[in-house]
């Protein structure tokens, strides 16, 4: 049976849903959401088309990247302007306050942050980068400064344990990709998210053909950031039994689809075809608190709130669509998912289905 060293994983994952104002907003988390001050903020307005915000507190409040866009970080003074010790506080900003219209805010737990600094040539790294880290829950936040240099740049990430999904995107050119890894994927392989390309495989520059270590990652930055000076995030999961997963399946083709097992309850799930192109798709436990969890969002587009089958279990998820975003028959896909409840505690005591 799944043990787990997180009992309460809404210490460090958690998702919120808030009805904008229009006003400045302090956006309170759920009194079951722990001792909980996010550093990672991913909202998405759900009545309308609008861009995702991705804010996070090592790059500081009002900077906002876009999943779904190409666009360079930008300041936007009345999107999160503060991280509060449960919850958040946004400005006036019509894509993530706006009078009336519904919201999910799904955050991770850093370091309250409070980063380090690796420099060149320290635990093993040959770059400098700054990056704090929740290692319990196997995330951290890592930043750093393109040279341009060719063959291996190697980044201390600062966990302890690899990762097995990354997210880098460039913060300060426009026209950049983001680039995903995904230990399912080739060594070789990528896709980006706000596109809904196949895997890309083949291109050594961007991983160097080598996985992550326990303490550091390589990339090739004449590939991810082919500028002198480009600043970097990137966006670390390593796995952690019982409150996150990481991995591939195989659909079938049938309504009564695919299950897979991940040990707990999830809260979040993101999934993504990759053997030919197709979107991301994002559900979550508090939009549709039953099944079917029929409500998703594409982390690539500015798209409203869709309706997709998807059942949410007690030890994992069951694909309840036959079409190709998340069961074609013999389709390949990866995943993301974090936990409400695992499905057995340290304590023994297993989870309740909803």
């Amino acid at each position: 049976m799944a043990y787990t060293t997180i009992d309460d994983p809404s210490a460090h994952f958690h998702v919120q849903l808030f009805t904008g104002t229009g006003s400045e907003l302090s956006v309170t988390n759920d009194a079951n959401s722990g001792d909980f001050k996010p550093d990672w903020i991913w909202i998405k307005q759900r009545n309308d088309t609008t861009n995702h915000g991705l804010f996070d507190s090592t790059r500081g409040v009002t900077k906002n990247l876009k999943s779904d866009s190409t666009d360079a970080e930008s300041t936007e003074a009345q999107s999160v302007k503060t991280f509060n010790t449960d919850g958040f506080t946004l400005g006036t900003s019509g894509d993530y306050n706006g009078s009336s219209d519904t919201h999910v805010a799904w955050q991770w737990k850093a370091n309250g942050g409070t980063t380090t600094t690796n420099s060149a040539g320290a635990n093993g790294a040959d770059h400098e980068s700054v990056y704090q880290a929740n290692d319990t829950a196997g995330f951290s936040i890592v930043t750093y400064t393109s040279d341009n240099q060719s063959g291996d740049t190697v980044i201390k990430h600062g966990l302890s344990t690899a990762p097995t999904f990354m997210i880098h995107k460039a913060r300060n050119a426009n026209s950049t990709i983001w680039w995903v890894y995904h230990k399912d994927l080739s060594q070789d392989g990528y896709v980006n998210l706000e596109q809904t390309n196949a895997n890309q495989d083949g291109s050594t520059n961007v991983w160097r053909n080598t996985e992550p270590t326990s303490s550091v990652f390589k990339v090739g930055l004449d590939s991810i950031a082919p500028a002198n000076g480009r600043t970097m995030v990137a966006y670390c999961f390593a796995p952690i039994q019982g409150y996150s997963k990481f991995g591939r399946y195989e659909g079938n083709g049938n309504a009564d689809g695919t299950f897979v097992y991940t040990g707990f309850s999830p809260a979040w799930v993101m999934v993504r075809r990759f053997d030919s192109g197709n979107n991301w798709h994002m559900h979550d436990n508090k939009r549709v608190p039953y099944n079917s969890n029929n409500k998703t969002l594409y982390a690539n587009v500015n798209n409203a709130e869709g309706t997709e089958d998807f059942d949410m279990l007690s030890n994992g998820f069951k694909l309840r669509e036959s079409g190709g975003g998340y069961n074609a028959s013999g389709g390949d896909y990866i995943y993301m998912a974090f936990a409400e409840s695992p499905f057995v505690s340290s304590k023994g005591v297993p989870t309740t289905a909803r």
